[in-house]
């Protein structure tokens, strides 16, 4: 099993990182060229870059999962691909996609896009807040356990 994070704009790589390294697990950040960094790479971790195309990071993340890996992602449609590859994924705030709730993330999106095609305003998501990283790493360690059981 191994983690992979769609990273670019992810704001709990550290939590993962910091986590995956306690269940000694590898975590692979995928993110853009533009975000290339010469920092050393942290033991069990690694990054690997893409293009800054709209959807490179997923396509590179859905070239290399296998089933059982677990991915983390904002963004549906990478969800809805991991799930179909057999993978657990989730959410930066915490939540796990599931077969139950992929296709009514979608269909909101969707019709969200739709609204915004018309000219209509559409809220954007709530700050990520303190509270948000706090429920992310005690939900993520608690799958992590029950993936070692």
């Amino acid at each position: 099993m191994q983690i992979y994070v769609d990273a670019d704009a992810c704001p709990v790589k550290d939590s993962v990182i910091q986590l995956a390294n306690e269940f000694e697990i590898t975590v692979t950040l995928v993110q853009s060229f533009s975000h290339f960094s010469n920092r050393r790479e942290l033991d069990g971790v690694k990054t690997i870059y893409v293009d800054a195309g709209a959807d490179a990071a997923d396509y590179r993340i859905m070239k290399l999962v296998q089933k059982g890996d677990i991915i983390v992602t904002q963004d549906y449609g990478l969800a809805s691909l991991g799930l179909a590859k057999h993978c657990q994924v989730v959410h930066h705030k915490g939540f796990l996609y599931t077969n139950e709730n992929i296709d009514q993330l979608l269909q909101t999106r969707y019709l969200s896009a739709m609204a915004r095609k018309s000219g209509q305003r559409t809220k954007g998501p709530k700050p990520f807040s303190k509270e948000d990283r706090r429920l992310f790493k005690e939900r993520f360690r608690n799958l992590l356990e029950q993936r070692q059981e």
